[in-house]
């Protein structure tokens, strides 16, 4: 067994490590979709209430997971935890990982069970606006979720030990595992749950809850696994006279602020959202699910991807080394996104309808409103990862009270003055996205000596904006040929038009770069025509 795990979770390279979670997060993507789709399907039309209620539900345990572990934790013990291996002191960061276990289980425990005990005021907080059947759904529903802060910050560290090795096979396979639990509780849960004929679960929405906590656990088993062949030597201790242990506490308030005020934006947003009609919340969060799917593909998978070898590079004082890399990456990103939010905007029609069946305008527009946040989010994380890789926390940190701050300002200036409703929210963070991603590189040009942004970086950025324009035409035109009509209700019919677009819309756009000799372009079309070639053969 720990053989055959040790093969399957081997060290990867940025190339191989990136394309593992791209595709694990693809194929989470999708499980998602399917999720959504199951809970749009059965509750949408006829109970959004207790869909709001659900989404509600969901927001403490996920702000306190998000403050006090999710990405705050692997950006600040990777750094400090592959310094104690390059100097060869494994038993310093196996000491630190236990002990970052243990303080997490510790603080998440004690989150989780203040949770499940001032639940009906805190939904009183998020969600005021909701009727009183709602609310004491969504006190329900977030009892049950409160468990999640504590499964979750047990697996990220875990995980994040495996990362920061370059090891991701165990690492991405966690997100899908966690969307199968849901989709067992909504398939599953949802009608009841007997035991020896005697009905011991009356099912309803409270079902998906329960496929939640299944899904949680069932991540940590597998991020659990992976472990299998490291060589870690877990102590059930806290050593808070451990430097690396104490070095990381130190850097993790300023980058878990960080986290939580992100994270704050969305939970002020919703309480704008419940004062507007049934249905509009989970309408918005949808919208926010769809467009983090392109962000986290891409975004999030290159930038986690390449994240600890910038460390190394940092690390080893090879700042040349590290200013290439950024460029390579930022190159890569650039110019993935910049044809999927072109693509996403034209064809949001039919990427609400895999979520909700015959899709639905409400989404479609707030998704076409958040067209610009699906660019600049996704280059963000390799914009804020190229100062966590010099255990800079705290200049993001500064960033983000400034766009929190502005975010909150501009969804009450566009929904109470302007009236705007959920539109308004969308609007607001496409803006503050933009605003973000300037401001960050902006100080990381000035850092660098020579700066990220020289004439060949420039240069290589203007044929991309070129390329995708030309591109948009194609879109829009194959959008107008091949339009969604009343009558197409499943994924079937929607599916193949959508796929035919983005095809075409993709071919073009290489061929576009490889005309304007863009390097990536030319990467891809190069393997395209090795494979077209290997199959004539």
């Amino acid at each position: 067994m720990r053989w055959v795990v040790s093969k399957v979770n081997k060290r990867l390279t940025i190339q191989s490590a990136a394309i593992l979670l791209a595709g694990s997060t693809l194929i989470s993507s999708f499980l998602g979709l399917y999720r959504d789709r199951i809970l749009n399907s059965m509750y949408y039309d006829t109970y959004k209430v207790g869909l709001d209620a659900y989404v509600y539900a969901f927001q403490v345990p996920d702000f306190m997971f998000f403050i006090l572990v999710s990405g705050a934790l692997s950006v600040t013990f990777i750094p400090v935890f592959n310094q104690r291996l390059a100097t060869g002191n494994k038993k310093s960061a196996w000491q630190l990982s236990s002990s970052l276990i243990n303080f997490m289980a510790l603080t998440t425990l004690v989150a989780s069970i203040l949770i499940i005990i001032f639940a009906e005021p805190l939904i009183g907080l998020i969600a005021n606006g909701l009727d009183e059947s709602g609310r004491e759904l969504a006190i329900s529903l977030m009892r049950v979720i409160a468990v999640n802060p504590f499964l979750f910050a047990i697996a990220t560290v875990i995980a994040s030990m495996q990362q920061a090795i370059g090891r991701f096979t165990f690492f991405a396979l966690a997100p899908t595992i966690y969307n199968i639990g849901i989709i067992i509780g909504a398939l599953f849960f949802t009608n009841g749950i007997s035991l020896f004929g005697v009905q011991i679960f009356e099912g309803g929405i409270m079902g998906v809850a329960l496929g939640v906590v299944l899904g949680s656990i069932m991540q940590l088993i597998v991020s659990s696994i992976g472990l299998l062949g490291l060589g870690f030597d877990y102590q059930f201790k806290i050593r808070w006279k451990n430097k690396g242990f104490r070095k990381v506490l130190g850097l993790l308030p300023a980058r878990s602020l960080d986290q939580g005020m992100d994270y704050f934006v969305s939970l002020f947003e919703l309480r704008l959202a419940s004062h507007m009609e049934s249905g509009v919340a989970r309408a918005y969060q949808q919208a926010l699910a769809l467009h983090m799917m392109p962000v986290n593909l891409v975004g999030v998978a290159i930038s986690t991807a390449a994240f600890p070898s910038m460390t190394e590079h940092l690390g080893s004082g090879n700042v040349s080394r590290f200013r290439q890399e950024l460029q390579q990456i930022l190159r890569v990103i650039v110019w993935l996104a910049l044809p999927i939010a072109i693509i996403t905007y034209f064809t949001r029609g039919f990427v609400v309808s895999f979520v909700k069946n015959g899709g639905d305008s409400l989404m479609a527009g707030i998704l076409g409103a958040l067209v610009v946040a699906i660019l600049f989010r996704t280059i963000y994380h390799i914009a804020a990862r190229s100062f966590y890789a010099q255990q800079d926390t705290k200049t993001p940190l500064y960033i983000s009270l400034f766009s929190i701050a502005l975010n909150i300002g501009l969804a009450l200036w566009f929904t109470q003055s302007l009236k705007m409703g959920a539109y308004g929210l969308a609007f607001a963070q496409s803006i503050v996205a933009f605003v973000e991603v300037v401001i960050l590189f902006g100080i990381m040009q000035l850092r660098i000596e020579g700066g990220i942004f020289d004439r060949r970086m420039v240069q290589g950025l203007v044929k991309m904006a070129v390329a995708s324009g030309l591109m948009a035409f194609i879109t829009y035109g194959m959008v107008q040929l091949f339009q969604l009509q009343s009558n197409d209700m499943s994924l079937s019919q929607t599916l193949p038009k959508f796929l035919l677009i983005v095809a075409v819309s993709a071919i073009f756009y290489v061929w576009l770069g490889t005309r304007l000799r863009l390097g990536e372009a030319h990467t891809v079309s190069e393997k395209m025509k090795k494979i077209a070639f290997s199959r004539r053969v």
